[in-house]
């Protein structure tokens, strides 16, 4: 006897288009990521940010300050009770016996000023860190 039912099947059979693939779990689950390193890291305020990576031979512990050289609007610096442009200063830093110094600006004073005094701090061997001012500088 022939049987005409085809014997019942367990598995559906799988449909010939792709299945989609859900973004919104995805999405979910990089959101909860964002606001995890948030609230997990601190962003904390820098005062000195030492430009260069060589540390070797320097203290932990500091005696005097470093002097702080301050760029002026017009691209003169700022130092002590002298305001000179920085060929006239590296003569009067070398005789100070001055070989590393904080670098900062007034609040006016244009980004190329400042890299350029760096740029020739640098040259004359002179180690400079960047001080951030959070007042305007005498």
């Amino acid at each position: 006897m022939t049987d005409s039912v085809s014997p019942m099947q367990l598995v559906e059979p799988r449909p010939n288009r792709p299945i989609p693939i859900r973004i919104t779990p995805l999405i979910d689950v990089v959101f909860i990521l964002l606001v995890f390193f948030m609230l997990t890291s601190r962003l904390l305020p820098v005062d000195h940010l030492e430009l260069a990576n060589n540390t070797d031979g320097r203290s932990t512990v500091t005696g005097e300050p470093l002097p702080l050289l301050t760029v002026t609007q017009q691209g003169e610096i700022k130092w002590q009770e002298l305001t000179l442009p920085i060929g006239q200063l590296l003569p009067e830093l070398r005789r100070a016996g001055i070989s590393e110094v904080n670098l900062t600006t007034v609040p006016d004073a244009q980004l190329s000023l400042f890299t350029a005094t760096l740029g020739e701090l640098s040259r004359n061997g002179i180690q400079t860190h960047w001080e951030r001012a959070t007042e305007e500088t005498p």
